[in-house]
C-alpha cells in the first residue's frame, strides 16, 4: 500500500460552530477506481492488480487538525486490518492520495474535483459537517463513492445514493441522550446552548427527537459574548427540568461548568452533554464527576473487542494516540476494502450497492449500513468522568445498542 501526501497546507479562520464535535466536527472523502484501458468485468472484479486510488480529503491542517489526525491514524490502521497487512483486496493495491481541505469547504471542493479528473472514483475524510454538505452532491454529480467521516449533521444520511458515513450522526447522540431518561414521555427537557446558529439547531433537533417522544422541551440560550453565566445556571435549576441537555462550544466553557456546579444544577437534574476528545476532560472541572456523557467514542468502549484491540495496537505502534474520531477512519477503510472485494475495482455504483446492507465487526462492536438510507447503525455509550484536571478520564456506565439508537429511515434521494 503506497500513499502520497499532496497539497500544501492551509488555515482558515473558523467560527466557533465547526469547534463543536457534537454538531458538526467531520470527515470528506474521495473515492478511487482503476486504471483507464486495463480489462475488467461488468463489475469490477474480474480484472487483477489494478490500483485502486482512494482520495483522502481531511482537516490536515486549521482549526480542526487534530481531529483531522485521528481519523486519519484511524484510516491508515484500518486499511491495514483490513488487506491483512498487504495493501491489497482482491489482487488490486489501494493507493492513497492526501489533500488537506483546512476545513474550508471551497478547499474540499477543489481537491476533490482535481481528483476526479485524474480518475479518482472513492473520496473519503471530512472532518467538519460543511465541508460534507459540499462533498457529497458532488460525488453524486461525477458517479464517485463518498464515505464521509466525523461530519455528524443528520442531512448526510440519504443525502444520494453514492455517499455514505463512517462515523455517527447527531440523531443518535440524541437518541443515546434520551436514553437516560428512561423514556421521554411526560419528561421535562432543557437545553442549555449559546444563542447562535449552533445552538438554536441543538434546540431544534432535541425539540424533534426527544420532543417527538413526548418530552416537554424549553430552552436557556445565552448570547455567545456572555463571561458570567451564573443567571443561566440559575434560570436552568428554576425551570426544575428531568434532564439538561448541554451544547457549548468555545473558551466559556469552564466557566459555564463552574457556574453549574455552584448552582447545584447537577445535583438537581440528571445533566447530559457530549464527550469530546481527550484534550477537553479537564474542561468540565468539579462538575466532571456530575455529569453524565453520550460518547460516540472513547479507547476502551468497544469493550476491549478483537477489532477495538487491532486499531488501539496499531495507532500506538504508529506513534498516534487513539481518540475520539479514530474509529471513524478504521470503519472508513473497512468500508472501502469491502466495497471493492464485494463490489468493484472501478464501479463506484458496485461499490455502493456491496455496502448497502453489510453488517460487520467494527471498533465499537456490531454495525451495520442500512440499505436504503446509508445510515450507519452502530452501539453508542454512556460514560461518566473520574478524576479532574489532567487526571480525568472516562468510564463507560452503558453500552446502548445500535437498533435502540437507530435514527429514522430516511430513503436515499437518488
Amino acid at each position: 500500500m503506497r500513499r502520497r501526501a499532496t497539497g500544501t497546507a492551509h488555515r482558515r479562520s473558523l467560527s466557533a460552530l465547526a469547534t463543536l464535535a457534537a454538531a458538526g466536527v467531520l470527515l470528506t472523502g474521495c473515492t478511487a477506481a482503476g486504471k483507464a484501458g486495463e480489462a475488467d468485468t461488468a463489475s469490477g472484479k474480474g480484472a487483477k492488480d489494478q490500483t485502486v486510488d482512494v482520495g483522502l480529503v481531511y482537516s490536515r491542517t486549521g482549526l480542526l487538525a487534530a481531529y483531522g489526525k485521528q481519523y486519519r491514524d484511524g484510516f491508515m490502521a484500518g486499511l491495514d486490518y483490513a488487506t491483512k497487512g498487504t495493501g491489497k483486496v482482491a489482487g488490486h493495491r489501494i493507493e492513497v492520495t492526501e489533500q488537506d481541505d483546512a476545513g474550508d469547504p471551497g478547499k474540499a471542493v477543489a481537491a476533490a474535483k482535481n481528483l476526479i479528473g485524474k480518475g479518482f472514483k472513492v473520496l473519503a475524510g471530512t472532518t467538519d459537517s460543511g465541508v460534507a454538505l459540499q462533498m457529497a452532491p458532488l460525488a453524486a454529480q461525477n458517479k464517485v463513492l463518498y464515505v464521509s467521516g466525523p461530519a455528524a449533521t443528520d442531512v448526510v444520511t440519504g443525502i444520494n445514493a453514492y455517499t455514505f458515513r463512517s462515523g455517527r450522526q447527531s440523531y443518535q447522540d440524541i437518541l443515546t441522550a434520551g436514553a437516560m431518561l428512561g423514556g421521554a414521555k411526560g419528561k421535562k427537557v432543557t437545553v442549555l446552548a449559546q444563542d447562535s446558529t449552533f445552538g438554536q439547531a441543538n434546540v431544534a433537533a432535541v425539540k424533534a427527537v426527544l420532543g417527538g417522544q413526548g418530552a416537554k422541551v424549553g430552552s436557556v440560550l445565552a448570547p455567545p459574548s456572555a463571561t458570567d453565566l451564573t443567571p443561566f445556571a440559575r434560570q436552568v435549576k428554576a425551570a426544575g427540568p428531568d434532564l439538561v441537555f448541554v451544547a457549548w462550544a468555545g473558551s466559556t466553557a469552564p466557566a459555564l461548568w463552574t457556574a453549574l456546579d455552584q448552582q447545584g444544577v447537577p445535583s438537581a437534574s440528571k445533566v447530559v452533554t457530549g464527550l469530546a476528545g481527550t484534550a477537553s476532560y479537564p474542561v468540565f472541572g468539579a462538575a466532571g464527576s456530575k455529569v453524565s456523557f453520550l460518547a460516540h467514542y472513547f479507547p476502551g468502549a468497544g469493550g476491549g473487542n478483537a477489532v477495538e484491540k487491532a486499531m488501539l495496537d496499531a495507532v500506538a505502534k504508529a506513534g498516534g494516540t487513539p481518540d475520539l474520531f479514530t474509529p471513524d477512519g478504521f470503519t472508513a477503510a473497512q468500508m472501502i476494502v469491502h466495497a471493492v472485494e464485494e463490489g468493484s475495482a472501478t464501479d463506484p455504483a458496485a461499490m455502493a450497492k456491496a455496502l448497502e446492507g453489510w453488517s460487520f465487526d467494527g471498533v465499537k462492536g456490531e454495525e451495520q449500513i442500512r440499505a436504503e438510507d446509508h445510515a450507519l447503525l452502530q452501539p453508542m455509550f454512556v460514560a461518566k468522568l473520574t478524576g479532574k484536571g489532567a487526571t480525568a478520564k472516562p468510564e463507560l456506565v452503558t453500552t446502548e445498542p445500535m437498533d435502540k439508537v437507530a435514527p429514522p429511515a430516511k430513503p436515499a434521494a437518488g
